[in-house]
């Protein structure tokens, strides 16, 4: 994990998209700290495997998803505005929070609104 502790936040969340964009929840539990806390607005997971279970959700609800990311970095904090879309859903007022420690990210709230497409 030595590689790990040289990455920067950008680096890390280069990465992170990456995975997000292939689906690799493996690839994207790697770059969390074990003892991540990640924040959604069903309740609190905790721990490589919890971020998993819940970015995993995430993505079941938005299959091949167009994204659109507006990440604003300062130091080890990463404020995301995004959005995303399918043809059957779309997510409207998506806000993450990064918080990166020694070259993995330590803890990220999530929030969100998935508005089911009509037709």
């Amino acid at each position: 994990m030595a590689e790990a502790m040289t990455r920067t936040p950008e680096q890390i969340f280069h990465d992170h998209g990456q995975a997000l964009g292939s689906g690799d929840l493996d690839r994207i539990g790697a770059n969390y700290a074990e003892d991540a806390v990640f924040v959604t607005p069903s309740g609190v997971l905790r721990g490589r495997e919890g971020v998993k279970r819940g970015i995993g959700a995430l993505l079941g609800d938005l299959p091949n998803a167009a994204w659109e990311l507006k990440p604003q970095f300062a130091d080890d904090v990463l404020f995301l505005e995004w959005s995303a879309a399918t043809v059957h859903a779309r997510v409207e007022d998506g806000v993450d929070t990064f918080v990166f420690r020694d070259g993995l990210i330590q803890a990220q709230t999530v929030r969100y609104t998935l508005v089911a497409e009509e037709g």
